[in-house]
């Protein structure tokens, strides 16, 4: 079953899903912006278009990642993004700390 999430008063739009290949993801669109997420669990993003300046919670640099590229995020934890443009991308939850 496909679950719809709506966040940021509209600007982040994400469908989430349960497949054998990914386990349980999100696939999602983000509007240009700034943004603050937090998680529940261990967290796997990739870009899928556009770009992701990132600040994770274990760095003091931003980072940015482009189309392809992905970064992990430990549960319960809180990371920020900054767009300059729409971007895309695909979030796996993982059972387990990176």
């Amino acid at each position: 079953m496909l679950k719809v999430n709506d966040y940021f008063a509209g600007k982040v739009k994400s469908i989430g899903f349960d497949a054998a290949s990914t386990g349980r993801a999100s696939v999602g669109v983000m509007e240009a912006g700034e943004y603050t997420f937090t998680t529940g669990q261990p967290e796997e993003m990739t870009v899928v278009s556009g770009a992701l300046k990132t600040l994770l919670p274990s760095a003091n640099d931003w980072q940015v990642f482009m189309p392809g590229e992905s970064f992990y995020v430990q549960a319960h934890s809180e990371f920020c993004l900054q767009l300059a443009e729409t971007s895309s991308y695909l979030c796996r939850y993982l059972s387990h700390s990176r």
